[in-house]
């Protein structure tokens, strides 16, 4: 998977774990890691430390300018934020973990790729 779209998929999986009381100490310890790696990055730019903070459902309506923020902080070139990234889903989401579900690599040229569930997408290429 194209580190961006895996690294909010864990923040993502990982705010919603928490947000549980079930999630296990496992899951909590490698999103709290995922947050405070990422937040470095993010130094002096209190808006993508509070969307890093976010709510679940607050991180997918501003997933466009977190994406924005990831790259330009190139957070997405992190190894142990990406490595901290597939750990948490690892546990987050064992059985989808398990089928390679987060082990996508494009190789070439890739025009409006989507990676997750229950996207909508329209491509106009011209």
């Amino acid at each position: 998977m194209e580190p961006i779209s895996l690294i909010m998929m864990a923040l993502v999986a990982g705010a919603t774990a928490a947000a549980k009381d079930t999630a296990g100490k496992a899951v909590k310890d490698a999103y709290e890691a995922l947050k405070t790696l990422i937040k470095r990055k993010f130094d002096g730019d209190s808006l993508a430390q509070a969307m890093v903070d976010a709510k679940p459902e607050e991180i997918q309506q501003a997933e466009g300018l977190l994406k924005g923020k990831i790259s330009d902080a190139d957070v997405d070139k992190d190894e142990e934020i990406i490595k901290v990234a597939q750990e948490l889903l690892k546990q987050a989401k064992p059985d989808e973990s398990a089928t390679g579900k987060f082990n996508v690599e494009f190789k070439g040229e890739v025009k409006g790729a989507q990676i997750g569930d229950r996207n909508v997408q329209q491509n106009k290429f011209g």
